[in-house]
């Protein structure tokens, strides 16, 4: 391996987001000394990466992708970082090494990990990592209020101060189902408002309908009850626009699930973009289900004792250990949150969960479940409802309704009318089963979006060896 050349391409730099008096020299600092102390105190979400000598790190939070390629030239290994796959690609492509890219070789960093990698060249060692989020898991009380206002007051404190860092004035838009989280958000986030001596009315939900959506008549039932109906906000579409081919290639991934949320995503930020050309500030319920365990079961192949036994299983996956993580992907919501991100970023807006933040987490994760559920799915299924709701009643003083759970998906639009028009195609945008989409076809088509991308580099694009130096006339092979 050649020295004296710079080996890392970092194309992102230090992202923050979540709390505005975060530093970038604070998290590129922690980062470059390998300080899990320091990163763990950090507030907000944060990612990043910091050469120290040939040991290169990174580290994330949940709410911001860091993705990592080892391409090869001058005669050794180049670590390209950024945000997308397709970034990378791109760069890759520049330096007339796209035949090399392979989405499946990137790497995302795991959530909650600083990772490190030495640059010696061959053979590329493993990387090593570090936690630096390490909550209490299932020690809390067994009292339900008790719980519901340590995490709503984790949530409530997260969302007051991503709110105190925003210009007075700035309207605030808030993807809106009226269901549990979308509701406790926009809940908090009006006393928050009113907290920090401004108008809560400058938060604005919005409400994707594709025509006859159950989410749509609960929000607006929602709002009216809450007296603050002037402002809401429907944003409409056409069900043809609900695209999962263009929500596969917006969020770099072929989780069904994820890609039906981030299809409707799409259709929202589109709606909202279109209406609103201004709006720059996007609140949402992400995470909410993840960290009181509440998704269906029967939609997965997770049992009751898989999610109890792995207490970070809905925020992390299976762990960086197991042989079912995912080294392209990580896992569990650090997976999963860019199906907001993505359609949010597209664009251009900056979003928020404060079920993401890890104060709301980290209360979340105390939880008792094994003793409060004493094996019952019933009582899961109704635990984050009851919990939720005396959370924000202590911390806000409203009574807030609960609502059934239903995914975002789900409640945009009535399924068997927008099934029609999509014509259940599942070669070109396609639904089956329902809004119900397939993982084989979600993967086949993920593969042949990048299959098209990289015949261009293969076939077309000139070819330059890991191996060459410019100036040499041959290439260097030792």
């Amino acid at each position: 391996m050649l020295h004296g050349i710079e080996r890392l391409v970092d194309l992102t730099g230090i992202k923050t987001s979540g709390d505005f008096s975060v530093s970038h020299d604070t998290v590129r600092d922690a980062i470059h000394a390998g300080d899990v102390e320091a990163l763990g105190a950090i507030p907000g979400h944060f990612a990043g990466t910091s050469r120290d000598g040939q040991t290169v790190r990174m580290a994330r939070t949940v709410g911001q992708p860091l993705r990592y390629f080892v391409a090869k030239m001058f005669h050794g290994p180049f670590l390209v970082v950024a945000e997308r796959m397709d970034t990378i690609y791109d760069w890759c492509v520049s330096q007339n090494i796209g035949w090399q890219f392979d989405p499946m070789y990137t790497r995302m960093v795991p959530a909650h990990y600083l990772i490190e990698l030495d640059q010696i060249g061959c053979p590329d060692p493993a990387p090593r990592c570090h936690r630096f989020w390490t909550p209490d898991a299932g020690n809390g009380p067994t009292d339900v209020n008790l719980l519901g206002k340590a995490y709503i007051e984790g949530a409530y404190t997260a969302l007051k101060g991503w709110l105190a860092g925003i210009p007075a004035g700035d309207p605030i838009g808030l993807a809106f189902s009226g269901g549990i989280d979308s509701t406790a958000v926009l809940l908090l986030a009006r006393k928050a408002m009113t907290d920090l001596g401004r108008s809560a009315d400058q938060i604005r939900p919005f409400t994707l309908d594709l025509g006859g959506g159950a989410d749509a008549a609960q929000a607006e039932r929602m709002v009216n009850e809450l007296g603050i109906v002037s402002t809401w906000e429907r944003i409409t579409a056409d069900p043809k626009e609900y695209d999962l081919i263009e929500a596969i290639r917006t969020i770099e991934d072929y989780h069904p699930l994820d890609v039906e949320c981030a299809a409707a995503g799409i259709c929202l930020m589109r709606g909202i973009r279109e209406k609103h050309p201004e709006l720059k500030w996007m609140l949402d319920g992400d995470g909410g289900d993840e960290n009181l365990k509440s998704y269906p079961l029967e939609d997965s192949d997770l049992t009751l004792s898989s999610i109890l036994r792995n207490p970070l299983l809905y925020q992390e996956g299976w762990g960086i250990d197991a042989i079912k993580h995912s080294m392209t992907y990580s896992g569990g919501l650090s997976r999963a949150y860019v199906r907001s991100w993505a359609p949010a970023e597209r664009f251009g807006f900056s979003c928020f969960s404060p079920f993401t933040d890890r104060r709301a987490m980290s209360a979340a994760v105390t939880i008792p479940f094994n003793t409060i559920l004493d094996g019952s799915l019933e009582r899961l299924y109704s635990l984050k409802g009851e919990l939720v709701a005396s959370g924000v009643r202590q911390v806000t003083g409203a009574d807030m309704p609960v609502q059934p759970k239903r995914r975002f998906q789900d409640g945009i639009a009535q399924a068997a009318a927008t099934s029609a028009a999509l014509g259940g195609d599942t070669e070109n945008n396609s639904v089956y089963k329902g809004w119900r989409v397939g993982k084989a076809w979600c993967r086949r088509t993920f593969l042949r979006q990048w299959e098209d991308r990289l015949r261009t580099a293969w076939e077309e694009a000139e070819h330059v060896s890991g191996n060459h130096v410019p100036g040499l006339p041959e290439p260097l092979l030792q």
